[in-house]
């Protein structure tokens, strides 16, 4: 099965290597099926020198890459890459079309979308420019806080490593997620991380210093949402008074404690209803709201649709058999 990256200029090492050692991984553990075939495609195929400094080799330019490609990729460079060329533009065009798949890591997204290839899709990019690509792109649907999104044959995926996040989408779909979740055991990395990219999001908050007081209630209400989450909690947590604890959430969270606790319990109900079988009033009770009532009102006033419809749109190939599968991917 053959995997076509294309790198830009100044390209982010990681999302080529990311996606590279994920395969590898892959075809190491494939026991049937077409194991993976990647190869690197620059414009001119010559030496080039990654964002970081790093010299590769890429396997040919753009002239020499005509064979059909299962899945096309494109990469993204440090911050956003000029607009391809005629020729660059003309050659996505031409591999997207004889490709199952095709899509962009980061800001390859900008390519993509300076090739046509985006227009009417739902997307995302790297959350530092994502308003950027909406703004010049109007016919794109920017999903500016996931880190994955799919529609139809074309997926992006967030900055830099949510190429990795693309690996394992990519693993799931083609083999199943026993394997999947085999390869990210073996990299040590999640296989559905939890959370969106954006500052408010459950994923970046467990990753968030614990030095200021905000710090801490965030990890705390990550951690406990089904706990006392009210303003007066909060702040015994932090140690503050409640006043001081709300006007630190309005100066660098641009909310109160309330509506940064609904955020949060919204994205762990949504992760749960992505990547589990799980009945909605379970998924209610994990993400700390108090029934399934309380539940669809925050998902209708954050998310605009219903839990149950959210789930039709976005559960995961393969979640209705997680422990099945877990247990058949034990590593070797």
């Amino acid at each position: 099965m053959l995997i076509t990256i294309f790198a830009p200029d100044k390209v982010h090492l990681l999302e080529i290597a990311g996606i590279r050692d994920a395969l590898f991984e892959a075809n190491c553990k494939i026991s049937s099926g077409d194991p993976y075939c990647v190869q690197l495609v620059t414009e001119d195929g010559l030496a080039a020198e990654s964002a970081s400094g790093v010299k590769y080799l890429p396997d040919s330019g753009i002239g020499d890459a005509t064979r059909p490609s299962d899945t096309l990729i494109v990469a993204g460079p440090y911050g956003v890459p000029a607009p391809p060329s005629k020729a660059v533009t003309q050659w996505l065009q031409e591999r997207a079309k004889n490709s199952r798949r095709y899509g962009s890591t980061c800001t390859g997204a900008f390519l993509l979308a300076h090739a046509g290839l985006l227009d009417g899709r739902r997307a995302t990019t790297h959350w530092e420019y994502a308003d950027r690509l909406a703004a010049e792109f109007p016919d794109i649907r920017i999903e500016s806080d996931r880190i994955f999104v799919r529609d139809g044959p074309v997926f992006c995926s967030a900055g830099v490593t949510a190429a990795i996040d693309l690996a394992f989408a990519l693993i799931e779909e083609d083999h199943g997620r026993a394997l999947a979740l085999w390869v990210a055991r073996r990299l040590v990395v999640f296989l559905k991380r939890p959370g969106g990219q954006s500052q408010f999001s459950a994923a970046l908050t467990a990753q968030a210093s614990t030095t200021s007081p905000i710090d801490r209630i965030r990890l705390h209400i990550l951690e406990n949402p089904n706990a006392d989450l009210e303003l007066e909690a909060l702040a015994a947590v932090a140690g503050i008074s409640p006043r001081h604890l709300s006007r630190l959430f309005r100066a660098e969270l641009g909310m109160n404690p309330a509506a940064y606790v609904e955020l949060t319990r919204v994205d762990i109900a949504r992760r749960l209803l992505e990547d589990s079988a799980a009945p909605i009033k379970a998924i209610a009770y994990a993400a700390g709201f108090g029934s399934t009532t309380t539940l669809r009102r925050a998902f209708l006033r954050r998310i605009g649709v219903a839990p149950l419809q959210y789930r039709s749109r976005f559960q995961t190939a393969g979640s209705g058999k997680t422990t099945e599968d877990e247990s058949a991917a034990t590593l070797s």
